[in-house]
């Protein structure tokens, strides 16, 4: 059985490829945007203060 052109078991490793890899991507996000944030806040803290 082929979908196009792959065979059925390429499928499943690709499935379950994408199914390991989303929860990574989404952790990944979330901590960039954090790291983001937390540069943000570092920037603003640090020329703020001098005045």
């Amino acid at each position: 059985m082929t979908l196009l052109g792959l065979e059925w078991y390429w499928w499943l490793v690709i499935v379950v490829v994408l199914v390991i890899a989303i929860p990574f991507k989404i952790k990944f996000m979330k901590w960039w945007s954090r790291r983001e944030q937390e540069k943000r806040k570092g920037q603003h803290g640090k020329w703020g203060d001098e005045e």
